[in-house]
């Protein structure tokens, strides 16, 4: 195999320019898609974060069906307190989950004493939420980042009320919530902060203190009616989620039917659908390398056996086997993929690592200097490597098979 792979070394290096074309080409395809792969999981990356970090969690646990209504706050849905006790067991023993925050979330009017609107308010333990969300922070356009994040008495309010009602930090408002049994409450609060706007539901979304909510809706148990879910590491998302389901699924009703339910940050943000199509430009991206690697090694590999039709002959006439003339012609096809590929990843790594060096910066809505800071794996270099292999060997079964299935008399005929 090794005086094969030889050979095939020194045909490429014979026909050198075409050689050189085709490796470039292909080397060219590796780039594009590694650089393309490390570039967006980056973005992708960094975007998530700032969703999960920055408002919702990598989990929420919410009674079976507030999803499907969330947009109405139900107070009918909320979690009483046996309910919160067991789900605060389950979560308890599972070590991928770093904390928790509980949420007690309700629709309210809110006004300052001129205007009116309305907002949704979440009522929050601070230092929980700050932990949980820890990005939350960073949202802030007016008022103190220091912690706590708020303290009773205090509300946090989205920037599209602040402009509207021409609010700012400092100025007293007033909440008015209608509880269960349909009790009106009203309660002032001091603006500590705004909140920059988000995009989707929680574009109007206020903080106050979960034991302040509970007192303007006029509640007296510990309920909540969301729990957010941060975990240790945000790779084990799937495992967690799945793991949490199989747990609740036996916490059900008189009716028998499942009384939680969990959802994943994806389930919960309009951001999801960005995040699939850069999957799906990843897969397109993909399928131009093959196409690349398909069409440059199999144009190759025919102007190599036609160009070489005598000599196939000749080599053919003193005896030596087909299986052995095909293995040339696939040696070099391989010999052209490694390469390629090779090459590709050697200098997709050094533009990456320059790419990392000089700091790409953007900002998100009102999010200054995120930095991004692209990488790629092992198993995305592996797997574009093999790809680009695969394909070079495929490209070139056709001409070898042709070349090793030819007539030495009529070869060596051939002008």
């Amino acid at each position: 195999m090794l005086n094969v792979l030889k050979i095939a070394f020194r045909n490429l290096v014979r026909y050198g320019r075409r050689t050189l074309l085709t490796s470039s080409l292909i080397t060219l395809g590796v780039v594009a898609v590694l650089l393309f792969v490390g570039v967006s999981g980056s973005f992708k990356a960094l975007m998530i974060g700032q969703f999960t970090d920055g408002m919702l969690g990598n989990l929420e646990v919410h009674r079976k069906g507030y999803v499907a209504s969330i947009d109405n706050s139900p107070l009918n849905l909320n979690m009483q307190p046996a309910l919160v006790k067991k789900v605060e067991q389950v979560l308890d023993k599972v070590p991928e989950i770093d904390i928790y925050s509980e949420r007690l979330k309700f629709g309210a009017m809110f006004s300052n004493f001129t205007e009116t609107t309305s907002i949704r308010v979440n009522g929050v333990d601070p230092a929980r939420e700050a932990a949980t969300v820890p990005l939350m922070p960073t949202r802030l356009i007016a008022g103190s980042k220091a912690p706590p994040l708020l303290k009773p008495g205090e509300i946090l309010i989205p920037s599209l009320l602040a402009q509207g009602l021409k609010v700012k930090v400092g100025d007293t408002v007033v909440l008015v919530a209608t509880n269960l049994q349909g009790s009106m409450n009203g309660k002032t609060f001091v603006v500590r902060g705004v909140l920059e706007g988000a995009s989707g539901p929680s574009g109007r979304d206020g903080y106050i203190d979960i034991n302040d909510a509970r007192s303007l809706l006029r509640i007296t148990q510990p309920e909540v009616n969301e729990i957010a879910i941060r975990l240790k590491n945000p790779a084990q998302l799937a495992r967690v989620d799945a793991q949490l389901k199989r747990a609740f699924a036996g916490t059900v009703n008189q009716q028998g039917k499942p009384m939680l339910e969990v959802h994943t940050w994806a389930e919960l943000s309009p951001f999801s659908s960005v995040v699939n199509m850069i999957d799906l430009l990843t897969i397109f991206i993909k399928i131009m390398l093959v196409s690349i690697v398909l069409i440059s090694v199999l144009n190759v590999m025919i102007m190599a056996v036609y160009e070489r039709i005598r000599e196939i002959g000749t080599i053919s006439a003193i005896g030596t086997p087909p299986g052995r003339i095909m293995a040339i012609f696939l040696s070099e096809g391989l010999l052209l993929g490694v390469g390629g590929a090779l090459l590709g990843t050697a200098v997709s790594v050094a533009v990456i690592w320059a790419l990392n060096a000089h700091k790409i910066v953007f900002n998100f809505a009102r999010t200054q200097g995120l930095v991004l800071a692209p990488s790629v794996g092992v198993a995305d270099v592996a797997t574009i490597a093999g790809l680009v292999v695969v394909m070079a060997l495929l490209a070139s079964l056709q001409p070898a098979w042709k070349a090793s299935r030819m007539d030495p008399v009529r070869a060596l005929g051939h002008v």
